[in-house]
């Protein structure tokens, strides 16, 4: 059976009903997003910042207040850390070994958020498509390299993303009924809710933002909003409340206010005014950026993009364009440019190349199109050549069981190639998703391990455990959220004098000194009149200081 049979197999097996494309889906979506959970690092900074927020919440009990060791982290609401508390106590108490230390627990939430955006997809796509062109959206959304980078971090954009899909599934299909008298089913209108609610605790405005400025252009356009009481406002915005208002009021409480202040003032209004965090970019940023976080749905949505001018004023292609382009377009013109940023908006990109793709006679005119295509065949041969320059460029061995599986990717990605151009695109679309799932293999699950140059944080936290099993730490020159995640609570981070004074205190003492650092920690160990014991070195690449760092790991065992 030759590969395109094969492909239109399962399209057909999708196709009998909704139970069986959700059950495939599903599938894919593990496929895609399972390889490399456990054996990635944790990836500074933002990941290990959210999981060391959970920890200690576990470490105190206090389920309120948000702190990153002494420090309050008043940045995002608190929806993400009880999620992720709620996972690690269970392993907890199931008997999980080193279960708060385990970063594959916390990344729980954003395995269910990107199953969860595939699935809401699909549910969306289906208020205006096939079931095969909902399920050929949905494969192009869980196969996208942005997804699964989210799907594997312990943050909160693949939770934030369902929630925006969620509602926008139950608005879709609200649209779908603004002529007729049909009324939306309960459990819909409780989903719409819950997901704006779930959203405003996870990441504050955004999910409503999204919706509610979908919502008003909808209106505008149809000239009325009464096909917006199907979704029983009152009752809604009671429910929502309801949901957070009570973490709310708690934490205006326990802060003084303090936590709306760092919010909104600090954090969202301040990435709005200006670049934050070093992640400042011009205007036209996220459309560069597309064609690498989007692949391999890119083509597929370049190709679409005459067909949703032409007929932009149909509902179900205007539904989409007021889903994606007005908050797009905001975002490109904000100062501060982060990648995820754009994520909950992808799913209406992909409905829109499904809808293409089912109603538009011949979707490959002219020249770049057939160019565009090609992208899916290149992408596995650019990354093969990524990981070997990389691992290369860090010092670490070439992964020889990982590459093979990156350059094996060249096989489906090519068929997906030859059947985008022959305009057979859901067979495209899932040869594409095959190429996906062996790229991630490759890249997450055998390849990144090699890279030990990266495990910087790891490599120390073992390196202080092999003193003794519980050791007090100390780190000069290194302050990574990573390394407080992986070692305790209460590692002293400070400069070379107070290290130094650190090991001349009781116990079993470990100490991390950058080597820029060693001349002062020498000078005040000497003032100190201590000498400690140098355990081992360890050097590797830090990836947001773009620079390689060296450490001498010292030790006192019996300081008295």
């Amino acid at each position: 059976m030759t590969p395109p049979a094969i492909l239109s197999r399962v399209f057909a097996f999708a196709e009998a009903g909704h139970a069986r494309a959700c059950a495939l889906l599903l599938l894919i979506g593990l496929a895609l997003f399972l390889p490399g959970r456990a054996t990635l690092q944790p990836m500074d900074r933002d990941e290990p910042r959210f999981a060391q927020a959970t920890k200690q919440m576990l470490e105190t009990g206090d389920f309120v207040d948000i702190r990153l060791q002494d420090e309050a982290r008043h940045k995002k609401p608190v929806g993400i850390y009880w999620m992720q508390a709620a996972f690690v106590a269970a392993a907890d108490a199931a008997g999980v070994p080193d279960a708060r230390q385990r970063i594959d627990l916390y990344r729980i939430p954003s395995l269910l958020g990107a199953l969860g955006t595939v699935l809401l997809t699909y549910a969306a796509g289906t208020a205006f498509l096939t079931r095969r062109g909902a399920f050929l959206a949905a494969v192009l959304v869980a196969s996208t390299i942005l997804l699964g980078v989210e799907a594997r971090l312990a943050k909160t954009d693949a939770v934030l993303t369902a929630t925006v899909v969620g509602a926008m599934a139950v608005l879709a299909h609200a649209w779908n009924r603004r002529e007729t008298a049909a009324a939306l089913p309960l459990f819909a209108v409780v989903g719409f809710w819950v997901a704006i609610g779930l959203g405003i605790l996870v990441k504050g405005p955004i999910t409503p933002v999204i919706v509610g400025g979908a919502a008003v252009l909808l209106a505008v356009h149809a000239r009325s909003g009464r096909w917006l009481r199907q979704l029983r406002t009152g009752p809604g915005l009671l429910l929502v409340a309801a949901m957070v208002l009570p973490w709310f009021v708690a934490i205006a409480i326990k802060s003084g206010g303090a936590f709306f202040e760092a919010s909104l003032g600090e954090d969202m209004l301040a990435k709005v005014a200006q670049g934050k965090e070093r992640h400042g970019a011009p205007p036209g940023t996220y459309l560069g950026a597309f064609f690498a976080t989007a692949w391999p749905m890119v083509p597929f949505v370049l190709v679409a993009l005459p067909h949703a001018w032409r007929e932009r004023m149909r509902p179900d292609v205007f539904f989409c364009l007021v889903w994606a382009v007005p908050m797009w377009i905001v975002l490109e013109f904000v100062p501060t440019k982060l990648p995820h940023y754009v994520l909950p908006l992808y799913p209406a990109l992909a409905i829109l190349a499904a809808l293409a793709a089912e109603r538009s006679k011949s979707v490959l005119q002219g020249a770049a199109p057939a160019l565009a295509a090609w992208w899916i065949a290149a992408v596995p041969l650019v990354l093969a050549a990524g990981v070997v320059f990389g691992s290369r460029h860090l010092g670490d061995p070439v992964p020889w069981i990982g590459l093979p599986l990156v350059l094996l990717a060249a096989v489906p990605a090519f068929i997906a190639t030859r059947e985008f151009r022959a305009e057979r695109l859901g067979s495209a679309a899932l040869a594409a998703a095959l190429a996906s799932v062996v790229i991630v293999s490759g890249v997450y699950q055998f390849s990144s391990p090699v890279l030990r140059s990266l495990r910087i944080s790891e490599r120390l936290a073992d390196a202080g455990r092999s003193v003794c099993p519980s050791p007090a730490m100390a780190s000069s020159g290194y302050s990574e959220p990573s390394l407080v995640f992986l070692t305790s609570t209460d590692i002293v981070l400070a400069g070379p004098a107070e290290v130094a004074a650190f090991l001349t205190r009781p116990g079993c003492r470990v100490a991390f000194v950058e080597s820029r650092q060693s001349a002062a920690f020498d000078k005040a160990i000497a003032d100190a009149g201590v000498e400690p014991r140098l355990v081992t070195r360890v050097s590797g690449f830090n990836i947001n200081g773009g620079r390689r760092v060296e450490f001498a790991v010292w030790a006192r065992e019996n300081a008295k």
